[in-house]
């Protein structure tokens, strides 16, 4: 078998072959276990691993299954040889093996070869020669094996270089006669190979000199090579070889030597060259093997360049092109190999400019001449990549190079005119950039600045074409795109290049500064002002000390702008505050730095005003967050300049820069919203000028340039127009009149544009809405003293009407406004003191509400959005028109309340517009009521009619709506306050109100002969308690701001009202200072949640009910009560809840108020309420109110009227179907349920039918009384009380608990006794008995009150199975137990005695429910004693199901008297045990984990040795619960195992102790926790402290085999070290484990088994159990069919033979006879 030096042998060998053997093994863990294992001991004993693969490896792949692992386990085996192991012969052997297999098949790269290689490449680590002879021995033509020898010997190379390169030779010598005849599949891995010997070469000449290794012959045979790869390889057809063949003679180029190289130039660059026109991977090769080349013909130090320059050319000229290939390949994965490809390239060019860098330079300008779009964007990269490097080499080229740079400016290829920026920015790095070609180049720079990606732009294509910028690229959509350049990409380089030439380079300044400053005026440089302004502002800050400076240089230059056209220009641009790039920001700090150039008394005020314009534009988001921003900041802009014209005071200057303004509408298109601005700058300053023909020629200016079709420049030219007229309002009005005559003169025009163009019909709503316009603004900015007969006029006589046949939205919004304007105007006038009225004010409202309507021909896709904007500005315009002169008549008013209330139940979409909309309507609603009413009184009628129609939003389902209608009522009573209450005017109002001062002029009314309390309103017509009861609900409401908002309207109320007077007839009984004091409460309330939005809503509510319900009168709280149906159906489920809870509150506190008829209405209304309420809790709690009211007041009265509803119901419905349930029986229920009215509501009944005969019979047990009473023919009263008797018992009522209360334990105990035998009935098929007794289950439950154990009856839902019918039982025992624990002794005391009768399932639920109600028998005294002599007498029943549960019920004692029965349960437990149905074991074990926690010592220790050999028994069960309950068991035994049982008890732990570590990993999860908790528990019993720090690793607890495994061997250690002498005992109880029932707990014996073994030094336990060992884990790792036994075997072999025990084996080898019989044996497993 096996030899062996000395000691204990082990069959290593055979131990080694079995391990070869599972390499084979069909599952992938056995195989990775196997190959770890064979590798781990391969250094060990490499030549016997070796023996053992070489054996099995004879019959090759297709008698070994895995010959791959096979060789990767001998190619470690081989790099561990030792120099004295290494066998030549041996080695030569292994060689031959790995060769045949590599030899044996035309496959290539097959896993299993690349194995075999691996081995050859290991060999050849040791003996270079001998693996060298093996392959050099198949280097024929005709041996298939060819090329996978070369790649051996690439390999070879690759890993050891010096020893391969001083055999090159030898290898050249065989491969070169052979490379004629490589076929093209194989040609790549010859060039591969050559690749790596070359690279090699390289590698050898670091440490070597090269002439050392490359002698004459090996330099002959690489220029062979060299030449035939060069002539016929790189010549094939296939890409492949010739790329593979291509990067190879580029690494040959510098071993060949000059003179073969020079010859071989002609054909080898245009084969390099050939590759570019291929893929991106090939262009790097050919980059790559291109550079090596250059390198070596042009930079060798042993002669001149190989290459003219002219033969360059070529190689340069295919170059260019390639260098669009980093860019390109942006839009692909391969963007890494674009960018190589990239670099060497340029490193090319690099390399050739080094030699000629003049012929360089002539010859990419060349290139750029010739404008061919990749070439020229190929010199220009390279351009901008040389001349940092060749900066000296070309300074006598620089006018040179400019000069052609600037023929290449008109050049409109994207990629080019990037590639141009960056070039110019690196020129002017390097000072290439001076005088006029400088300016030249800059204002380049900034013309692409200007450029836009006409993809991505927001403008329209009719802005684009319009607006005259220069777009270099907007018609070239068809040319080829080089390098994947968009518009915005060369923008974005031309932007920080421009900016990075002015900040870095000092020596621009003087090429910069002024210049740019005349790319600030033309239209095409209109989107680079942001960039060009930010590069003054730095230019201007070198200069800051130098004002003088700087107006110096811009008078010296007669082409800048002068100061009045960049001032207009600026200002303009200003238009837009979240432009890109910064752009107003950038502006205002440039006229900041250039105030200098304006007049002087400028510089301060520019100072003090500039700051705050940059500071309201700082935060763009915060900007947006106002979406009047636009508006807000364009009249910042035009004050702006206002006040600058005011300060200049320089008539001569503001003319020149009205001309400035002028000229600039050149730079704008119409459509460009820039020109509003600029009509309104240019209107401010014709205000400021007095010359009436200069203000007359510009506004004809303004009005010929304005594009009157978009409403912004509409909108502008209005403005403007407006400006003017506040300074010359004649010439404005003479001028819209004259447009007027001009195109409004014939209606006949536009009645005929309606059957004709529709562009036509827009054209003249654009200028009719521009005249509305502009006639509004003129009025709103003319002057008071002289605006009324000019509105006279224009009302008056009709003109305007001229201006209403308007159809476009736009048009229609431009005359709704122009209307607010005049009333805003009139308005205005008056707040001067010059008041008027404005005539046919009603007209125009009606044409506000006509224009706001949508029109039925409409058909505008955007009309929605429109219209919500048009009736947001016609709601404003109402509101104007309201508050002038006339009264508003009552007519007019609902006319308009029609028109707009329904506005509230829009769509909240789109938010911002309908918010604006909202508030506009509410400010409408305001004004009517201040305006509409001619005193107090009237106007709380007013209020209420408004109020009342708001309703239906105020308590809508839609939040929005909600808080719409919540904000309006709101508002409008804040509004009531302010005008009503308080010192009241003629017309009933407070103080000096709005409309005092007019009507105390123009008043026809006399009231000052009548009492205040006439003209004013009273307490009672604000209806007070109706009105509280609409709002009340909302003040619960789910939305935050509703809640806040109806509190107020609440506080509102109650303010006012105690504000007003009390009419003679009203009771109110009120105690004003307490009155006082809850409206203060109600008002902190209020302060409160505007403060704190995160208040407790129902802490809110509850303190605003209890305000309320204290400020309410006598009458109010009636009303209110009287309505509060509709506040209980409220749509929203939180205010329903609130409405209740104060209604039940308003009853409880104030319901001695009511009389007899206020309680029958309130009972009434809140009836109706329960009726329509659907949702069952709200029901429940309306009938919560009922009950509070019939408790709080008269309950004959409130039970009157439920009866008499009832039997209204019963008369006319089918009360048993319907839907939702029948609300009055809900109400009956809430009666039963009452504490206090269930007893008066069952004398109610009960006197109802003894006033009626008696009926004979009744409903039986378990019957539905509901059809018993259908059946009788009684009259509908005695129908009603017979219902409501049989809903209060169904209901749990006190009635039908007492008729059963006498007998509760025997109907209790005789039900469930009664479950256990129809259970029985329903296995075998009769299941109505079951039914019925659930039912009458159900009926005791709902008589008693014993809603739980209802749900428990119900829960069984008539289940069969055993486990359900006991568990059911138990429950319900426990229900009472908790509810009903006076019962106990009775029911006891029966089930006791049924636990004798003979009906084993009688027995069975006698015993659960004991078992149950023994857990509650503290107070059970000598019946206790009974129930545990019955249980533990039945223990012993022939049902299993008895014994447990009686079981069961022992442990479940109370914990004080368990202890007293201890002994006596744990000899049962003990007894049980052993029981032959697990069952019963389960619940044995499962008692004694209940019972050790509280167990003595005493009782514990006489069966302590019996209860832990039974636990060890169960340890090893095959039920999972059992097993882990086993476990858990023992472990609590171990706290007893220190007194005098502590010997015994320690012999049973460690008889159990290596069971317990093999279970620490068991399949069931469950088993493992307990098993790790046990080994916890008992570790401290352990005779040393090793166990316990293991006992607190991280391995214990891991899931994972491989931590488990690692505990595994520490825990070996443990034992050999600490318990040598328990070792014997411990190995057989592991050994036995071998045979487990689990496949896992097989493997962790056999894991655990080797670990003691191979960590043991006894020599007794090595002679004792090796042998016995290795045969069981060979025999296992053969025989088992288990993968993780076989997989754990092979690991637990390598523990073994890793074993310093058992060095000796480390020497052996295997026997030729004992190989002979393995081979025969292996080849029958395969």
């Amino acid at each position: 078998m096996a030899s062996s030096s000395s000691g204990n042998s082990i069959p290593a060998p055979e131990a080694v072959q079995v391990l070869v053997s599972s390499l084979a093994d069909e599952s992938p863990m056995v195989r990775e276990a196997s190959t770890a294992t064979l590798k781990d001991i391969a250094h060990l004993n490499p030549l016997l691993v070796l023996d053992c693969c070489s054996t099995v490896s004879h019959g090759g792949r297709r008698r070994y299954g895995n010959i791959a692992g096979l060789f990767q386990v001998m190619s470690v085996a081989i790099r561990a040889l030792d120099k004295d192991d290494v066998d030549p012969h041996y080695m030569a052997k292994l060689a031959k093996i790995a060769a045949s297999e590599i030899i044996s098949t035309k496959e290539l790269n097959a896993d299993w070869q690349r194995a075999a290689s691996s081995v050859l490449v290991a060999l050849g680590l040791h003996l270079p020669d001998l693996m060298m002879d093996e392959i050099l021995l198949h280097l024929s033509g005709s041996n298939s094996a060819l090329p996978a020898m070369v790649q051996i010997l690439a390999d070879f190379a690759s890993s050891d270089a010096v020893q391969f390169t001083a055999r090159l030779k030898s290898v050249l010598t065989r491969v070169l006669p052979i490379l004629g005849n490589v076929k093209d599949i194989h040609r790549p891995i010859f060039a591969n190979a050559f690749k790596s010997w070359c690279q090699a070469c390289w590698q050898y000449s670091v440490d070597f000199p090269l002439y050392t290794a490359l002698d004459g012959d090996v330099m002959s045979f690489l220029n062979s090579a060299f030449e035939l790869l060069l002539r016929v390889w790189a010549a094939s057809r296939d890409l492949k070889v010739r790329v593979s063949t291509v990067e190879a003679l580029g690494q040959m180029v510098g071993l060949v030597t000059r003179t073969q190289l020079k010859s071989a130039l002609p054909r080898l660059v245009p084969t390099i060259l050939e590759l570019y026109k291929k893929d991106h991977d090939a262009a790097f090769v050919a980059s790559c093997s291109l550079h090596n080349l250059l390198n070596a013909s042009l930079l060798s130090e042993s002669g001149p360049p190989l290459m003219d320059f002219e033969d360059l050319t070529v190689i340069l000229s295919t170059l260019l092109p390639v260098v669009c290939i980093h860019n390109d390949s942006k839009q692909h994965s391969d963007f890494s190999v674009g960018l190589k490809t990239y670099n060497e390239v340029q490193h090319c060019f690099l390399t050739v400019g080094q030699v000629y860098p003049e012929d360089m330079f002539v010859f990419l300008l060349h290139k750029c001449r010739l404008k061919e779009e990749p070439l020229t964007f190929g010199a220009l990269s390279v351009l901008k990549h040389l001349l940092p490097r060749l900066s000296e080499a070309w300074h006598a080229k620089r006018p040179l190079l400019v000069e052609s740079v600037k023929n290449l400016l008109d050049e409109n290829n994207l990629a080019v005119c990037k590639a141009l920026s960056e070039l110019i920015v690196v020129m002017a790095s390097h000072c290439y950039l001076v005088g006029p070609p400088g300016e030249l180049f800059v204002e380049y720079l900034v013309r692409h600045c200007a450029v836009i990606d006409l993809d991505k732009d927001l403008r329209s294509s009719k802005e684009l074409r319009s607006s005259g910028y220069f777009y270099p690229f907007q018609h070239k959509k068809s040319e080829v795109n080089i390098g994947g350049v968009c518009p915005t990409d060369l923008r974005e380089i031309c932007e920080k290049g421009l900016l990075l030439i002015t900040v870095t380079i000092p020596e621009m300044e003087h090429v910069l500064w002024p210049f740019l400053l005349k790319m600030i005026i033309p239209r095409i440089y209109t989107d680079a002002v942001a960039t060009v302004c930010r590069c003054i502002s730095e230019l201007c800050r070198h200069k800051h000390t130098q004002s003088d400076t700087i107006l110096s240089d811009c008078k010296a230059r007669s082409d800048v702008p002068n100061p009045e056209d960049l001032f207009a220009r600026l200002v303009v641009l200003l238009h837009n505050p979240l432009a890109r790039e910064q752009l107003v920001p950038q502006i205002l700090t440039v006229l900041q730095h250039l105030a200098s150039l304006f007049p002087k008394n400028i510089i301060v005020f520019w100072q003090d005003e500039i700051p705050k314009m940059k500071a309201y534009v700082s935060d763009p988001e915060d900007l947006k967050q106002d979406p009047s921003y636009q508006e807000t900041w364009d009249d910042m802009v035009i004050n702006f300049v206002a006040e600058s014209l005011d300060v200049i005071q320089d008539v001569d200057w503001v003319i020149s820069l009205g001309n400035s303004f002028a000229k600039q509408y050149e730079l704008y298109s119409s459509e460009d919203e820039h020109s509003a601005l600029l009509h309104r700058c240019l209107g401010i300053l014709l205000q400021k000028v007095h010359d009436r023909t200069y203000v007359h020629a510009k506004i004809d200016l303004m009005y010929m340039q304005a594009n009157i079709a978009l409403p912004v420049n509409r909108l502008g030219l209005a403005k403007a127009m407006g400006l003017v007229a506040a300074s010359h309002l004649d010439t404005v009005l003479d001028k819209l009149k004259d447009i007027l005559d001009t195109v409004g003169d014939s209606i006949f025009k536009r009645i005929m544009s309606f059957f004709s163009d529709s562009a036509k019909m827009e054209e003249s709503d654009d200028v009719h809405a521009a005249l509305a316009l502009m006639y509004g603004y003129a009025a709103k900015y003319a002057p008071s003293t002289v605006i009324e007969a000019r509105i006279d006029a224009l009302v008056g006589t009709n003109m305007l009407s001229r201006l209403l046949n308007v159809r476009h939205p736009t048009a229609k919004q431009a005359v709704i406004t122009a209307i607010d304007l005049l009333g805003q105007a009139v308005i205005g006038a008056a707040e001067s003191g010059i008041s008027f009225p404005l005539k046919r004010r009603d007209m125009l409202l009606d044409y506000i509400l006509t224009l706001m309507g949508r029109d039925d021909e409409d058909g505008l896709s955007d009309s929605n959005l429109e219209l919500l904007h048009t009736q947001s500005l016609a709601l404003s315009a109402c509101t104007t028109l309201v508050s002038v002169e006339p009264k508003l008549t009552t007519e007019t008013r609902n006319l308009v309340l029609k028109a707009t209330l329904g506005f509230f139940g829009l769509p909240n979409d789109p938010p911002d517009v309908m918010d604006g909309l909202i508030h506009n309507l509410i400010t409408l609603l305001c004004a009517i009521l201040v305006t509409s009413g001619e005193d107090g009184r009237s106007r709380t009628e007013q209020l209420l009619h408004i109020l009342r129609q708001i309703d239906p939003y105020v308590s809508s389902s839609v939040e929005y709506q909600r808080q719409r209608g919540c904000l309006a009522a709101y508002e409008m009573l804040h509004k009531f306050r302010t005008v009503c209450v308080g010192g009241y005017c003629s017309l009933g109002c407070q103080g000096s109100c709005t409309h005092s001062r007019r009507f105390d002029r123009a008043s026809n009314y006399n009231f000052s002969n009548l009492p205040s309390a006439f003209v004013s309103p009273s307490r009672d017509a604000l209806c007070i308690g109706e009105r509280i009861m609409v709002y009340l609900p909302r003040c619960a409401d789910t939305n935050s701001e509703v809640r806040k908002t109806s509190a107020q309207i609440v506080d509102l109320f109650f303010s006012v009202s105690l504000s007003l007077p009390r009419s003679s007839n009203s009771s109110f009984g009120l105690d004003i200072e307490l009155c006082y004091t809850a409206l203060s409460a109600l008002e902190d309330v209020i302060a409160i949640l505007r403060s704190d939005a995160s208040l407790d809503p129902s802490e809110v509510f509850n303190r605003v009910v209890s305000s309320v319900c204290v400020l309410f009168t006598k009458d109010e709280l009636v009303a209110a009560l009287h309505v509060c149906s509709a506040a209980i159906c409220d749509k929203i489920r939180q205010s329903a809840e609130g409405a209740i809870q104060s209604v039940i509150e308003f009853i409880t506190k104030r319901g001695k108020e009511l009389n007899e008829a206020d309680i029958s209405r309130t009972t009434q209304s809140l009836l109706s309420a329960v009726i329509h309420v659907t949702e069952k809790y709200l029901r429940q709690e309306t009938l919560h109110a009922i009950s509070s009211l019939a408790e709080n007041t008269s309950s004959r009265i409130v039970f009157g009227e439920v009866l008499a509803a009832a039997e209204r119901d019963i008369a006319t419905k089918d009360v048993s179907r319907l839907r939702g349930g029948w609300p009055i029986q809900d109400a009956f229920h809430a009666f039963s349920q009452h504490a206090v009215l269930s007893c008066s509501f069952l004398d109610h009944v009960t006197s109802i039918l003894n006033q009626t005969p008696v009926f004979q019979g009744g409903p039986g047990k378990g019957e539905n009384p509901n059809i018993f009473g259908e059946s009788l023919e009684e009259d509908n009263v005695l129908h009603a009380a017979i219902t409501a008797l049989t809903a209060f018992f169904r209901g749990g009522g006190k009635i039908g608990k007492r008729a059963v209360e006498q007998s509760y334990g025997s109907v209790f105990a005789t039900l469930v006794l009664h479950l256990g035998t129809c259970h029985c009935l329903a296995n075998s098929g009769q299941h109505e008995p079951l039914r019925a007794l659930l039912v009458a289950f159900n009926a005791f439950c709902e008589c008693v009150g014993d809603l739980e154990m209802g749900k428990i009856v119900a829960r069984d839902s008539e289940q069969n199975e055993e486990d359900a019918w006991i568990g059911l039982i138990g429950d319900l025992a426990g229900c009472i137990s908790i509810k009903r624990p006076k019962e106990i002794p009775t029911i006891c005391s029966i089930l006791c005695k049924s636990l004798d009768r003979s009906p084993k399932y009688m027995r069975e639920a006698a015993a659960a429910a004991l078992s149950e109600f023994v857990r509650f028998s503290d107070s059970l005294g000598s019946l206790l004693e009974q129930m545990v002599e019955g249980l533990t007498r039945h223990v012993s029943d022939d049902s299993p199901n008895v014994r447990r549960l009686c079981l069961r019920g022992l442990v479940q004692m109370p914990p004080v008297h368990v202890v007293q029965y201890t002994t006596q349960i744990l000899s049962v437990i003990v007894a049980l045990l052993d029981d032959p149905d697990e069952s019963v074991q389960l619940t044995a074990v499962s008692c004694l984990l209940t019972v050790l926690a509280t167990s003595s010592t005493d009782a514990v220790e006489p069966v302590l040795l019996n209860l832990s050999v039974r636990l060890r028994n169960l340890q090893i069960c095959m039920n999972a619960k059992i097993r882990a309950n086993a476990f858990a068991a023992f472990g609590a035994l171990s706290k007893y195992g220190f007194g005098p049982q502590r010997d015994t008890f320690l012999e049973q732990v460690h008889a159990a102790f290596p069971r317990l570590v093999l279970h620490l990993h068991d399949d069931d999860l469950g088993v493992r926790r307990t098993c790790r908790n046990t080994f916890k528990s008992i570790s401290p019993l352990m005779e040393f402290n090793g166990i316990t720090a293991l006992a607190n690793t991280h391995r214990l607890s891991s899931d994972h085999r491989a931590d488990y495994e690692d505990f595994l061997r520490d825990i070996a250690k443990q034992f050999t070290q600490h318990m040598s002498s328990r070792v014997d005992t411990y190995m057989g109880s592991i050994i036995q484990a071998f045979e487990a029932p689990w496949p896992v707990i097989q493997a962790n014996a056999i894991y655990l088994c080797s670990s003691v073994i191979a960590s043991s030094s006894d020599q007794h336990i090595s002679a004792l159990y090796h042998s016995q060992v290795f045969g069981m884990l060979m025999g296992k790792i053969s025989r088992s069919t288990d993968a993780i036994v076989r997989a754990t075997g092979s690991l637990a072999l390598g523990l073994l033979l890793k074993s310093a025990n058992y060095s000796s084996w480390k020497v052996a080898r295997l026997d030729p006879t004992d190989s002979s019989g393995r081979e025969t044996e292996s080849s029958r497993r395969q």
